[in-house]
């Protein structure tokens, strides 16, 4: 049983996130940030077992929303994050009693991306756990077509541009939405549509959001997992951020998942998705 919650209201939308609470209402607090390229997906997402063992294990959960590209550029879409942090400094917006400070944040995919991004923000939180997100937006396989989604059928630019709504939106289906997020990627232009700057970018003014490029020493407790055979973020994404976390000082660590897709923790009759999240949980557990 979950309840929903607006923690912030835009001009056209309300941000909304699902609470699931443990039985114990003093429990660290969990953000989840759903995934979809920043440009489809909804808080809905969550894989409800992984909910639930995670409330088992004595956690809260809150899956939140954000605004969605191309319709909301990169540096809105971060600042809605940044505002769920704030919002969350006050427990009494959810009626529970946990530790502000003992907030953690796990992602996936571009969540995974977005949950690495807080760990650069002013209200960080406690701990970061990634799954297959990544660090560095300006990184070639974001910039070039991907052979991997030119296997798919061709998304023409016409019906991309068909699809991208005239407000900003924040719950994205996937039937409709992943073929602008499929245009993009066969066309190496996710950049252009998520920070509406064309190529060629300035390298300059994206690094701000690129947590590979910003870790320092403050950067929160970080878990990162990728499958080797992940063929949409490729693994050598979490390489690049393990190092980068380690060359801060970070307290970190980096989970290969052998032989493992993307989206491989969504199954979760899946051994290695099971054992994922009973490493998450018994990280977060020593670091809250």
């Amino acid at each position: 049983m979950s309840n929903t919650y607006v923690y912030k209201t835009t001009q056209d939308c309300e941000l909304k996130g699902n609470l699931f609470p443990a039985n114990e209402k003093t429990a660290p607090l969990i953000v989840f940030i759903h995934g979809g390229g920043l440009i489809f997906g909804t808080r809905d997402d969550m894989n409800k077992e992984q909910i639930k063992r995670y409330n088992d294990a004595g956690f809260h959960v809150f899956s939140i929303d954000y605004r969605l590209a191309p319709e909301t550029k990169l540096p809105e879409i971060k600042k809605d994050i940044e505002d769920a942090l704030q919002w969350l400094q006050d427990p009494n917006h959810l009626a529970l009693d946990y530790d502000p400070q003992k907030i953690a944040v796990i992602g996936s995919s571009a969540g995974g991306y977005l949950a690495l991004l807080s760990g650069t923000l002013q209200v960080k939180p406690k701990a970061i756990v990634s799954f297959y997100g990544y660090g560095n937006i300006l990184a070639d396989w974001y910039k070039r077509p991907s052979a991997h989604f030119n296997t798919m059928t061709t998304v023409p630019e016409a019906l991309a541009k068909q699809l991208i709504q005239s407000k900003e939106i924040a719950e994205g289906p996937i039937a409709s939405r992943f073929a602008i997020y499929l245009y993009c990627r066969q066309q190496g232009k996710w950049l252009d549509y998520v920070t509406g700057t064309p190529s060629p970018y300035s390298a300059s003014e994206w690094e701000a959001y690129c947590p590979a490029l910003q870790a320092d020493h403050s950067f929160p407790t970080t878990l990162l997992f990728h499958g080797d055979a992940d063929d949409d973020v490729p693994y050598e994404e979490s390489v690049a951020m393990q190092q980068a976390l380690e060359k801060a000082g970070v307290q970190s660590k980096l989970i290969t998942v052998p032989k493992a897709k993307h989206s491989y923790d969504e199954n979760m009759d899946d051994p290695q998705a099971r054992e994922s999240i009973e490493q998450t949980i018994a990280f977060l557990k020593e670091t809250l």
